[in-house]
């Protein structure tokens, strides 16, 4: 075998694929270099010839060696295969099976009688690939135990997620906001958790069924202006700055927290982020925290003592979140005490979480460590009552979370969890419409052999974390599940390669916590989709994201009968222009105004087409009656509420089970929450509306609006 072809065995064997097609039909094979640095990527040695083959050979005695694989994934009411690698030579196998909730099963079996079906020598010792099938068991979380000590998790999951029972009787519809962009006569400069309790009280009244929000995960405090949602510090944890700090329970008792907002020149700053059109992070940050410092000197001034019920929730938070949030809570601490959150550029040793000088400035600073698992505590209760809140509301869903693809290289999930992730790569995406030369995400991937290797404990960990408190989960570019697109760090994303995940291990784990949580699942399936990717989605019972602008068939719009039923549908997302930015062309101009186009030929094209996308949309509106009787014979030049709740009417019309109406266009925005291909020269996640949830949902043309919606969705 040559050095070429073992470079890639090993990298098939790996998952890295030898070649992709992008958008356009163009073939790419994945170079011999970026298939070496992936495999660096993934703690697989391939700089050399030797190193090739002699991981190669590590790769799969290690399959070889051990009698059982680390997971066996199952589905529910199926005997359950086992491959099992034993010594040629045993006779006789006994294995139990530890259920998850409680009590246990046995069997043995002559091993002669399993089937061989492959076989492999090590010395003098021949090991058989036999096939041990199991009885069908119960869902959930089991351990697989052989008489010798040899020991594997056993997860058996249902065969499609939950899907609420009223879509049997009935379409659903909801609201999508940008959290952070929600105004109230008492908010701190930004939309916060006391807002989101407004906004499910109103849309309840109107019969919404779920609020979708933008990612809520934990971002970097130390630099509050880098505010992406989708660049998170932690997918286990909130961002506190959503905190509605009056309405934690320690507000009430700590004078010194009124005091310091009361203080002239805090209520200057804080007023002043109020007016604001864009959430001024650094002051909010910088209100906020110094608040809630105070209220976590209260609690720990006037809680401390035993058999205090406050005291006892936050024990109890902090048993239940364990090795994650001490984890996390010192990551931000350090943080702060190296005045940086990239940890690459700590000292060596607190790079590694588990180092001596790690324990002893979690023990010095247990103070800071204390106050950060205090604000992640608080979140998780200001969650819990919105979510209770939309249950006692009637909402059907209630909560609509969004999880984030992966975290930042920098990020506390990375520096606590190394061994789980490809840390030298990053994903991204191949050329496509968006972006012609690729994307690179800046966050990065989690290793596939690691997840296995660890019982897919972490990405268990993600989904209880974000479906807790729940009742619907987006899961953003869901096809990672089956590939990601990953580029070592440092090049551009023609140098990435798509690397193959577990889909059919990850998909089942989602079953399991999806039903356990009675959370629906919504994959964000847009861009390149592996061909029956959709389809085996549907399967699962995981709704597809259709977005109105890019349900086209040539000439025209898709009419609402030819939706998919299990779908998620809405006008538009974060990184597309509002229904009134379209109409205006907000967005090209937007583009042209920051250089993203390559030629005016390009931008002149992109007026073209808009152009032709309007005219098509009042087509679409015309063919089921909907298009006002004022535009029959004209293209308005302006943006109306007549058009917008027109265009909501047409949507709400089609079969899928969940249309979701973003606040944006109620409120009738021009700008878009993201516009991809631009960070800071850009207000990025920083636009706020206008004007109060109380005033925006309580007008009458909205709520004509919402109503109409709802009666549509009715029918």
């Amino acid at each position: 075998m040559d050095a070429h072809d073992s470079l890639s065995r090993l990298a098939d064997a790996a998952g890295i694929e030898p070649r992709y097609w992008d958008i356009h039909g163009r073939l790419h094979e994945t170079p011999p270099e970026t298939a070496r640095s992936l495999l660096r990527a993934m703690g697989i040695a391939a700089d050399s010839e030797e190193d090739v083959f002699a991981s190669l050979a590590k790769f799969e005695d290690q399959l070889w060696r051990t009698p059982l694989p680390p997971v066996v994934v199952a589905r529910e009411n199926s005997e359950i295969d086992v491959n099992l690698r034993l010594p040629s030579g045993t006779k006789m196998l006994r294995w139990s099976v530890y259920l998850e909730m409680g009590g246990f099963r046995t069997g043995e079996c002559n091993v002669d009688a399993l089937p061989v079906e492959d076989t492999r020598q090590f010395g003098d010792t021949q090991i058989h690939l036999r096939r041990l099938r199991l009885p069908p068991l119960p869902p959930g979380y089991h351990d697989l135990r052989l008489a010798g000590g040899a020991s594997c998790r056993l997860i058996v999951a249902p065969q499609r997620c939950y899907l609420p029972p009223i879509f049997s009787g009935r379409r659903c519809w909801g609201i999508a906001a940008q959290l952070y962009a929600l105004r109230s006569s008492g908010d701190w400069g930004i939309g916060d958790f006391g807002d989101l309790q407004e906004l499910i009280e109103q849309s309840a009244a109107r019969d919404a069924d779920a609020i979708g929000l933008n990612p809520l995960h934990a971002l970097f405090l130390d630099t509050p202006d880098y505010a992406s949602p989708y660049s998170p510090c932690s997918r286990l944890f909130r961002n506190p700055l959503y905190l509605d700090v009056a309405a934690v329970p320690d507000f009430a008792e700590c004078e010194e927290a009124r005091a310091l907002i009361e203080a002239s020149d805090t209520a200057r700053l804080l007023q002043a982020a109020r007016d604001a059109a864009y959430v001024d992070y650094k002051s909010v940050a910088r209100i906020k925290l110094a608040a809630l410092e105070c209220l976590h000197r209260s609690f720990e001034a006037n809680h401390n003592a035993g058999g205090d019920a406050r005291r006892a929730a936050f024990q109890a938070y902090e048993k239940k979140h364990g090795r994650d949030l001490e984890r996390f809570a010192t990551f931000q601490m350090l943080s702060e005490h190296f005045q940086m959150h990239d940890w690459l550029r700590w000292p060596a040793a607190c790079r590694d979480p588990q180092s001596t000088q790690v324990a002893q400035l979690r023990v010095r600073h247990a103070d800071r460590v204390s106050f950060y698992k205090y604000l992640q505590w608080q979140c998780d209760e200001q969650v819990r009552a919105a979510a209770e809140l939309s249950r006692r509301r009637g909402m059907a869903i209630g909560l609509y979370n969004d999880l984030a693809i992966s975290a930042e290289g920098a990020s506390a999930d990375h520096w606590a969890n190394q061994d789980l992730f490809a840390g030298t790569a990053r994903i991204g995406a191949p050329p496509d419409p968006f972006n012609e030369t690729g994307q690179e995400w800046g966050v990065v991937p989690l290793n596939p052999f690691r997840l296995r290797a660890t019982g897919y404990a972490h990405f268990i960990a993600l989904l209880r974390a974000n479906m807790r408190r729940s009742g619907a989960l987006r899961i953003d570019h869901v096809m990672g599940w089956q590939r990601l697109f990953l580029i070592p760090a440092g090049e551009k994303p023609a140098a990435g390669a798509y690397v193959r995940y577990p889909i059919d291990d990850l998909l089942a784990v989602a079953a399991l916590e999806s039903r356990r949580h009675r959370c629906m699942l919504i994959g964000e399936d847009l861009g390149t989709v592996p061909a029956g990717f959709r389809e085996r989605m549907a399967a699962a019972n995981v709704l597809s994201c259709r977005i109105f602008a890019f349900e086209r068939d040539h000439d025209r719009y898709r009419r609402p009968g030819e939706y998919p039923q299990l779908g998620s549908v809405s006008a538009a997302t974060h990184d597309l222009a509002t229904l009134r930015g379209f109409w205006l062309g907000d967005d090209i101009t937007a583009k042209a105004r920051l250089g993203l186009f390559k030629s005016v030929d390009e931008e002149e094209s992109a007026w073209s087409n808009r152009a032709r996308e309007k005219r098509e949309l009042l087509q679409a509106l015309a063919g089921e009656a909907l298009l006002p009787q004022s535009l029959s014979n004209a293209e308005p030049s302006d943006w109306s509420p007549e058009l917008a709740k027109a265009v909501h009417v047409y949507l709400a019309r089609t079969q899928s089970l969940l249309f979701m109406v973003q606040l944006d266009d109620l409120a009738g925005e021009t700008s878009q929450a993201n516009l991809p291909g631009s960070t800071s020269e850009h207000p990025n996640w920083r636009r706020r509306h206008a004007r109060t949830i109380a005033d925006l949902l309580t007008d009458t043309a909205t709520q004509s609006e919402m109503d109409a919606i709802a009666v549509a969705r009715a029918k």
